[in-house]
């Protein structure tokens, strides 16, 4: 049985309202979501001793997700990761959304998902957050209204997304914890062991946008089909770490695409998903300046993202999967993560 409860997490300055706090506790996961954001505050799993830990990097009081912050924990979109020059064309007519990375538009710009409040509704095992998006916000098409819907059961997280759309829009919506599986606040990530079933990965140009090219991980250091150790990998490819699309096999249903495991805690991660990509990122850009969690400064690489979705910069790609959700359709995707101990 999963134990779910309802709580306040502060009131949103400016009488923006209240922001809720939900928690979800089965016998080897807790959790805490709030409705900003759809932000995951809290994940504790068990060790190989039995000892919970917090595995996710966040904030201990709202004010932390209020101000700026690499949107942990959140629900990023309309549409995650990037677009090249916040520029893209549907159905005839050119739409200009904000930049706010470089020259590009990211994670659905400068006010995205990840900074409305949501509408929660509790359900038995889990909650479901719904918002209704206007048409034009931050530049895109359409009224858009979604539901993103967290259940909890035993060891397995799963989130469902799901989008209606007035007009024909790009939608790619993801979830954008960081994840430490030692324990947040713990220094870097490099004892980790990763695994990506991916027989190819997208490489990007300096602004990190996809070159349009599909390249096999064959003989390079992207190939992560067997378990690498994160430290000896970046050491022996000479790399600042990862920030790449990896090119999965769409299915209908969840598949598996990636592990993560720390042998010394024995906590192991899997994530399943419905979508065709997932962005493998490594904490790069954090740089000990972010102080999180029990006052601990999150140092590069001290994090790592498996974001499950489409393909960056998709609706300007042709031959990528469609990024186009059309009126009368509905996005629906599944993400699942799988935690464990070996």
């Amino acid at each position: 049985m999963t134990e779910v409860k309802r709580n306040n997490f502060g009131e949103w300055p400016h009488g923006g309202g209240a922001v809720e706090k939900i928690l979800l506790r089965s016998d080897s996961v807790k959790m805490e979501v709030i409705s900003l954001g759809c932000i995951i505050t809290t994940l504790e799993t068990k060790d190989r001793d039995g000892k919970f830990s917090d595995i996710v990097l966040g904030f201990d009081h709202l004010e932390g997700y209020i101000n700026k912050h690499p949107y942990f924990g959140a629900v990023v979109g309309r549409v995650a990761n990037r677009i090249a020059r916040g520029k893209c064309v549907i159905e005839g007519q050119e739409y200009q959304l904000p930049i706010n990375n470089g020259p590009n538009s990211l994670h659905g710009g400068i006010k995205g998902f990840d900074k409305a409040i949501w509408a929660p509704e509790v359900l038995p095992d889990g909650v479901r957050f719904f918002r209704a998006s206007p048409d034009l916000e931050e530049g895109y098409p359409g009224e858009l209204k979604v539901w993103v819907t967290y259940t909890l059961k035993d060891g397995e997280l799963m989130i469902n997304y799901r989008a209606q759309s007035s007009k024909t829009t790009p939608v790619n919506l993801t979830n954008h914890s960081y994840f430490n599986l030692a324990g947040q606040g713990s220094p870097n990530i490099y004892d980790h062991e990763f695994t990506i079933k991916a027989d190819a990965y997208l490489p990007v140009d300096e602004t990190q946008i996809p070159t349009g090219e599909i390249s096999s991980v064959q003989d390079t250091a992207f190939d992560l089909r067997k378990p690498v150790k994160l430290g000896q990998h970046l050491q022996k490819f000479q790399l600042n770490g990862f920030d790449h699309n990896f090119c999965l096999t769409q299915t209908k249903e969840p598949g598996f695409c990636a592990r993560a495991y720390h042998p010394p805690s024995g906590r192991m991660m899997e994530v399943y998903t419905s979508q065709p990509g997932i962005q493998f990122y490594t904490g790069n850009f954090l740089d000990g300046t972010l102080k999180g969690k029990g006052n601990h400064a999150y140092l590069k690489h001290s994090g790592f993202c498996l974001e499950t979705q489409n393909w960056p910069d998709a609706v300007n790609q042709p031959h990528f999967p469609d990024a186009l959700l059309h009126p009368g359709e509905e996005y629906n995707t599944t993400t699942c993560y799988k935690f464990s101990i070996s």
